[in-house]
């Protein structure tokens, strides 16, 4: 009808899913990403978490964190004798970039068979796994979670296309660029792990239900592994594309 639109630059995009229950990441996904860190291919997936305060929309700022981290325990006059609060320290110096494929779930399920698993599965966007590397691998007991997890880590967007209006979700080129340059430029057909194999294996620890976000990996090109390596810093500006999903940009602030 024309009816009830607005002009696209006087929009503001948020997130297609703003407040999951879940944000389930895939790690070691990609074969190419596999051969550039030198490790094996994983013979299961290697599954963590962001939690779901870390969305931000697809034209968002990454809000790099300020000095606000902790570091080694000190002991507190104000706490109980024999306890200790964390020190303040230098907040996190190595942000880098993830572009991945976003599975959402649009029908709850436990133990679900993988013939049947992309019933399960609503549709499909982008996201961009903005990791702080040096929480990720070096602090945190190597725990990956709080490097993954800091606010506005996960861009995502810019909306979520039905699985139906996919010829091949295994063959769609995917592709990261930091600034104008090229970093990550690969393609779903690299994937290990496919879609209907995550979901299943995933619905065998926890029940997946609507809204669930399943990030699939991410491919060879991230920071950490070039050499040197290359790290995000205030002003420069991420562009995560994947082929017929569309593209999310977010400058970080």
């Amino acid at each position: 009808s024309g009816q009830h639109r607005v002009p696209r630059m006087t929009a503001q995009l948020l997130a297609p899913v703003g407040d999951p229950e879940k944000v389930i990441c895939v790690g070691l996904n990609y074969h190419d990403h596999c051969k550039e860190q030198a490790v094996k291919v994983p013979k299961e997936p290697l599954i963590f978490s962001k939690f779901p305060s870390a969305i931000t929309g697809p034209y968002d700022d990454i809000v790099h964190p300020q000095d606000t981290s902790v570091g080694s325990l000190v002991p507190s006059p104000a706490a109980p004798k024999g306890m200790a609060v964390p020190a303040p320290l230098l907040s996190p110096q190595e942000l880098d970039w993830e572009v991945e494929l976003a599975a959402i779930i649009g029908k709850r399920g436990r133990h679900i068979e993988e013939a049947v698993a992309l019933e399960h599965v609503l549709g499909f966007t982008v996201a961009n796994d903005v990791s702080a590397r040096d929480w990720q691998m070096r602090r945190n007991g190597r725990q990956w979670l709080l490097g993954k997890t800091f606010d506005t880590f996960c861009p995502l967007g810019p909306a979520i296309v039905t699985r139906e209006a996919l010829a091949d979700i295994y063959n769609l080129w995917i592709r990261c660029s930091v600034n104008g340059h090229r970093m990550q430029d690969s393609n779903t057909c690299h994937l290990i792990f496919g879609v209907p194999a995550l979901v299943a294996w995933v619905s065998r620890f926890v029940t997946l239900v609507p809204g669930d976000i399943l990030l699939t990996g991410t491919p060879a090109g991230v920071g950490v592994f070039r050499k040197p390596p290359v790290f995000l810093k205030r002003g420069d500006e991420v562009q995560c594309e994947i082929e017929e999903l569309g593209t999310i940009c977010n400058r970080v602030v």
